[in-house]
């Protein structure tokens, strides 16, 4: 008849080796999640090149604002424009990087986790990425490298 301890042994080496296969799975499943958000921002920047470009032509032509939706590409900020003309996720990147916590500039990790969100790189990156784009259009302020704050921020 096998011992006690050595049938919690074997027990404790099957698990152990079920432990070390799930955290390979999600290593690669992290890996491939990461490749596909990577993906699908290219896309989505690519998208609002092709959209800056072709709306270059009919630059001169005023349109009136319309409301902002989801993966809409941000416009170059002008006089008297608010941020209701942002889409969501730029809405609430300006609104963190405008509050009180936002004053002296934030990191994409700080702001990540302002908005609620997990500061894996993946989202650290794509927050990157937005914030960049709102200082190149600007609605923002980069401080310093890494850093960002909201305009109306640094003028006060």
């Amino acid at each position: 008849m096998p011992s006690l301890l050595g049938l919690l042994e074997a027990r404790e080496k099957k698990v152990r080796e079920e432990v070390a296969r799930l955290q390979e799975e999600a290593e690669r499943v992290q890996a491939e999640l990461g490749e596909a958000e990577r993906a699908l921002q290219r896309l989505v920047d690519a998208r609002a090149t092709v959209a800056e470009v072709l709306a270059e032509p009919s630059a001169a032509v005023a349109e009136p604002a319309r409301k902002a939706v989801a993966g809409s590409v941000v416009p170059h900020r002008t006089e008297g424009m608010t941020a209701s003309v942002l889409a969501p996720d730029y809405q609430r990147i300006a609104s963190v990087l405008e509050s009180e916590a936002g004053r002296e500039g934030m990191r994409c990790q700080q702001l990540a986790a302002a908005l609620g969100l997990q500061a894996v790189p993946a989202k650290v990156e794509g927050l990157r990425s937005k914030a960049k784009r709102l200082v190149e259009r600007g609605w923002a302020v980069q401080v310093r490298p890494g850093v960002f704050t909201a305009l109306v921020a640094r003028s006060g």
